[in-house]
């Protein structure tokens, strides 16, 4: 399974993890919920409607949120308003009329695109490393490896048994679904049916030990599946089963394939960490699903009207930098667009992405840092494999390397659901993770006028970002590192026994998964910024 965070755990049903599914990721409560109160909607969501309330009536600036992403739908109804528009930059002629290096670049910029098209599908950094150290190292014995390359040969066997035991995972997984349609091929045919349903199974008995043990294995799945939809048959069960197929294909054919590298579509030198001045203009890209549901929690119209989903800040503009495939992310791109947001104004970058192993933590980190010395707040996912990022790393992260610094402007988060439980599938850390959010069931834009429910540490990063965008906007004198305090210490502080993600027998308080040890709170957010503001 890909650790990018663009998997956005809402696809957990249909990538195959059936019996990970729960009653928390299956049911849809209100389409707002990430900006309600416990308060006034008995919810924990992040009270953003309630802080916009308190404020009513003060004045707010303008607040630039880039969203670095897979791409943005900038004509997206409800967000078209506000998509960040470079004044100095006339469209469309082909010039670099702000001389920033970056020709067009009216919304933002692609940092994985060429000439002429753009990257969609990529390797999982793990398989980058593995080809590269394979060069190096597959045909090298440990005791023949030179002391100074010793860190790099252990690295590599650990990459080495990472990618082959997912590599094979995938493929795994695929030839069972390929198997159990096979299955309910034979049976049809037995049958003499083109479908047959639950109610077919009960009624066949079969002679055959073959088809004894078809039809046993169907019943399993028929059970199985059943949760997922009404009047189930074969043929509903393999059209249940073909968005996972396709992620289990891709996940071969590109995230795990060796001899597939779409980067000489960029143009760039990539092993020139320096380079800035490479990409087109084309914010919106083939991989805009994720960045357009990102986009609509931090900013989509707040109408007013009953059931219509809106932003939880109201006066901020998208700034689209798209560096993320459908893979992942590489480094030099992550650090160049960092550094093109800060240069271009934005107050605060989300960022709704990660993986496991990093290529060049060094160029991230000093991009941190710049944006860190310009008072610009990072807003990270902290990942969705439900592990402890205190003792497995998950990149990039707010920890410079090869000291014992880290970032002041960075804030780490966890995912919780409606009634304030984390996910289970959320990444969490007492040392490595600052806050939880919203994450479960989030109702946000997606292209073509649409809109979903997503899930992911993906969809939590958001909802801290808007209200950090709400903080900067109505004080606007506050800076990065003020309002990283007080949103750490505004938190809903959580004592109740709850379940560590992904060990459901294990109980745990917040301030175990957790720096602040609570929720997002962006009402009392305000008050406390209110306070400050007030001692001032």
């Amino acid at each position: 399974m890909k650790t990018t965070h663009l998997k956005s755990l809402s696809l957990l049903i249909a990538l195959g993890s059936f019996s990970f599914a729960s009653a928390q990721q299956m049911s849809n409560p209100a389409k707002n919920w990430q900006n309600e109160s416990y308060e006034k909607d008995s919810v924990y969501g992040t009270g953003s409607d309630m802080a916009l309330e308190t404020l009513k009536g003060r004045k707010s600036t303008t607040v630039i949120v880039a969203v670095i992403d897979g791409g943005v739908q900038i004509n997206h109804p409800a967000l078209k308003n506000h998509i960040w528009t470079n004044s100095k930059e006339i469209a469309g002629n082909k010039k670099d009329d702000d001389k920033n290096g970056y020709v067009d670049d009216v919304h933002g910029w692609d940092f994985i695109g060429g000439k002429d098209s753009d990257i969609n599908h990529e390797n999982l950094e793990v398989t980058r490393l593995y080809r590269d150290y394979s060069k190096k190292y597959a045909n090298v014995l440990e005791d023949k490896v030179p002391k100074a390359d010793t860190a790099e040969y252990h690295l590599w066997l650990k990459v080495k048994k990472a990618y082959e035991t997912a590599k094979n995972d995938n493929l795994s997984q695929l030839n069972n679904f390929k198997s159990l349609i096979d299955t309910m091929n034979m049976v049809k045919t037995a049958l003499g049916k083109k479908d047959f349903d639950q109610a077919d199974m009960d009624s066949y008995n079969p002679t055959d030990s073959a088809m004894v043990r078809a039809k046993r294995r169907l019943v399993r799945n028929f059970k199985r599946f059943a949760p997922f939809m009404k009047g189930l048959t074969a043929d509903s069960i393999v059209k249940l089963l073909k968005p996972a197929m396709d992620h289990y294909s891709n996940a071969l054919a590109y995230n795990y394939n060796l001899d597939f590298n779409p980067r000489y579509l960029v143009g760039d030198n990539y092993q020139d960490a320096t380079q800035r001045y490479y990409g087109n203009n084309d914010v919106i890209g083939p991989t805009d699903f994720h960045g357009t549901h990102v986009s609509g929690i931090i900013s989509a119209d707040r109408t007013g009207k009953p059931g219509a989903q809106e932003g939880i800040a109201d006066n901020v503009q998208i700034l689209v930098v798209r560096v993320v495939p459908d893979g992942d992310e590489r480094d030099k791109d992550v650090a160049n667009g960092i550094r093109y947001a800060v240069d271009n104004g934005a107050k605060i970058i989300n960022m709704s992405f990660g993986k496991p192993y990093p290529y060049n933590k060094k160029t991230v980190d000093e991009a941190v840092k710049y944006a860190e010395a310009h008072d610009v707040l990072l807003v990270h996912a902290a990942g969705n494999d439900h592990n402890n990022n205190d003792s497995i790393a998950d990149y990039p992260n707010c920890r410079y390397e090869g000291t014992n610094e880290h970032a002041s402007n960075w804030i780490e988060v966890g995912a919780s659901d409606v009634k304030g439980r984390p996910a289970t599938f959320s990444n969490y850390g007492a040392k490595n993770v600052d806050l939880f959010a919203p994450g479960v069931k989030i109702y946000s834009t997606v292209p073509d006028t649409n809109y979903a429910y997503l899930n992911g540490t993906s969809m939590a990063t958001p909802c801290v970002a808007g209200v950090a965008a709400i903080i900067r906007e109505y004080f606007p004198k506050l800076t990065a590192k003020q309002v990283k305090e007080i949103l750490m210490e505004s938190v809903r502080k959580m004592t109740d026994k709850i379940h560590m993600p992904g060990h459901p027998t294990n109980e745990v308080t917040y301030s175990d998964l957790c720096v602040s040890g609570g929720l997002i709170d962006a009402n009392k957010a305000v008050q406390l910024a209110m306070k400050m503001e007030r001692g001032k």
